[in-house]
């Protein structure tokens, strides 16, 4: 069985929580915060309804190798939660909970990854050489892109973020 990790990334927005879970609920933001590096390309047609069931399909490139990948929308609770599931993709599993809380004027937003990476053993040795590492990379440059859109924009629709906690957590479960 393969080993189950976890990635989380707190982060700190001065702006309400409404603005900000408008700003991820488009899902053609994705683009804006996933690194110029992943060539990530959103292959669905935009705007995206964002609900329980929605798919959301794009491709990126690492190292030059196309993927593919297919998102569900398991979960959709406007202004609080929502959980997206691989179904196609390059991980065994990938479950992303966004969560947002409002603090005064200003949300809290968490991103909770657990994943798992295919191939056994090779996938766990994957993961500690390169894995880990690279998503440490893309939610670092998602934090600090979120920093520049939300915290110090002053546009809603390209919005916010103040840190909380500055890096990922993975852990092995």
């Amino acid at each position: 069985m393969s080993k189950e990790y976890v990635l989380e990334r707190v982060q700190r927005i001065p702006r309400p929580l409404d603005e900000v879970f408008e700003f991820f609920a488009d899902a053609g933001n994705l683009e804006a915060i996933t690194p110029p590096w992943l060539n990530f390309k959103i292959l669905s047609k935009l705007p995206i309804e964002m609900r329980e069931g929605a798919l959301i399909e794009y491709k990126l490139r690492l190292f030059g190798v196309p993927i593919f990948w297919r998102t569900l929308i398991e979960k959709w609770s406007p202004t609080d939660s929502f959980v997206d599931r691989q179904l196609v993709g390059p991980y065994k599993l990938w479950h992303h909970t966004h969560t947002f809380v409002a603090d005064g004027n200003e949300t809290v937003m968490t991103d909770r990854v657990r994943y798992q990476i295919p191939f056994g053993p090779i996938g766990t040795l994957a993961h500690v050489v390169m894995v880990q590492g690279l998503l440490k990379r893309i939610f670092d440059y998602r934090y600090e892109t979120i920093e520049k859109l939300l915290c110090q924009g002053t546009d809603p629709k390209s919005t916010a973020a103040k840190s909380v906690s500055p890096s990922p957590v993975a852990t092995a479960r």
